[in-house]
């Protein structure tokens, strides 16, 4: 049994060996053939990688803006169509809520003396924001509670705005015109999104006003959109069904007047988005490996043509089809395997570029590899097959006709 062992292992070195040297015979032959296989697994690699780092940066993002907060978007019904002030003091003097902040947008024309500029983002905030976010003035003062309460025209404005209007200026006191109405500027704000593709989610407006206020302009005396902050410690899901009671009230339990959300089902949703686009990427990219099999195909029968002499001496000699067709099969599996490895390294390195341009973290995808090392394996296996067959069928007194 052990010879036996022997023997077979010496063969399959010799195939090896024969293959190899195959290979390098024809170089330039070889490399096309093995291109393709490479650009398809580098093609599959690069875009899992990259999808995956995209994935888990926005992941990253929900769970940070998500932690101990839930999101409750308005339709309203025809008795009712949004939340009041004295609504939202009611969802926040819940035992679970910590505070609310209600967002009111406007996409208001801004002027600051003979400078105009239309499609500025305005929204409006409560003074419950700025106490979450104590950093993020710059300069000059927070809106305040006496703000909310007397819907007073002041605002807190981006450095954005500040390099659009007030360059060399210092805004604090200027009157700045929003939609026509005059705003005092009582602050200089700046948040830090971070960059890359978490800043998509936690953009901020250009500027800040009282949300009372922002009513007015949108002669709206409603809110439709509110962010529930939670008490330390709360449960979430426990807080969520408190605030869908107290919203069944506040509506008269109407169906569809409302929906609370968490950024678990967010993300929940958004990881299930770009599983999807990775596996239908990963898909169109395996195409270009189908293409590179066609390559290895095509070559491997060219070559079984060009040494139909040597099959039909080693077949003389006392080779039989099983070896004949194993060492075609050997030099079939080897091409596609180096480009599968090619294509594995360069995958990665284009991917991990890609992701230090798109501000993500670069992820390691050890599935993505083993998809593209197994799938050039099999491309070996499969396309190299038939010509492997071909080649251990010949005749040898036709093979030997063409010495």
């Amino acid at each position: 049994m052990l010879s036996g062992l022997r023997r077979g292992w010496v063969m399959f070195r010799e195939n090896v060996a024969m293959a190899l040297d195959n290979i390098l015979k024809n170089k330039v032959r070889s490399f096309l053939t093995l291109l393709g296989i490479m650009i398809g697994v580098m093609a599959v690699i690069t875009l899992i990688s990259t999808v995956s780092g995209v994935s888990g940066t926005i992941s990253s993002s929900f769970s940070g803006m998500g932690v101990g907060t839930l999101t409750v978007s308005v339709s309203g019904s025809d008795l009712k169509t949004g939340m009041t002030p004295e609504d939202l003091s009611d969802i926040a003097a819940l035992d679970s809520v910590d505070g609310v902040v209600p967002s009111v947008s406007l996409n208001g024309r801004v002027s600051y003396g003979s400078d105009v500029q239309s499609g500025i983002t305005v929204s409006g905030r409560n003074a419950y924001y700025f106490s979450l976010n104590e950093d993020m003035i710059l300069h000059g003062r927070a809106l305040n509670f006496i703000d909310d309460d007397n819907s007073s025209y002041v605002c807190v404005i981006s450095q954005n705005m500040v390099d659009e209007f007030f360059l060399g200026v210092n805004p604090i006191g200027e009157t700045l015109y929003v939609s026509g109405l005059p705003f005092l500027v009582v602050g200089r704000y700046e948040e830090d999104s971070g960059g890359g593709v978490a800043s998509i989610f936690s953009s901020s407006p250009d500027v800040l006003i009282p949300y009372t206020t922002a009513m007015k302009v949108n002669n709206s005396d409603e809110v439709t959109s509110f962010t529930v902050y939670l008490k330390e410690g709360a449960d979430s899901s426990a807080a969520q069904e408190e605030i869908e009671n107290e919203m069944d009230i506040l509506f008269d339990f109407e169906e569809d007047c409302y929906t609370v959300s968490s950024m678990e089902t967010i993300e929940e949703t958004m990881n299930t988005m770009t599983s999807m686009m990775s596996s239908l990427l990963a898909g169109i990219a395996s195409i270009a490996l189908l293409v590179g099999g066609i390559g290895i195909m095509n070559m491997m029968l060219t070559t079984v043509t060009e040494r139909t002499a040597e099959i039909g001496l080693k077949k003389a000699l006392g080779a039989v089809p099983g070896q004949i067709q194993m060492q075609f099969l050997m030099e079939s599996f080897l091409l596609s395997m180096i480009g599968g490895l090619l294509g594995v390294i360069f995958g990665l390195g284009l991917s991990y570029g890609l992701c230090k341009v798109l501000g993500t973290s670069f992820v390691f995808n050890s599935g993505a590899v083993l998809l593209g090392v197994g799938f050039s394996a099999a491309v070996g296996i499969v396309f190299g097959w038939a010509p492997a067959r071909k080649a251990s069928r010949l005749n040898p007194i036709d093979a030997l006709r063409a010495v």
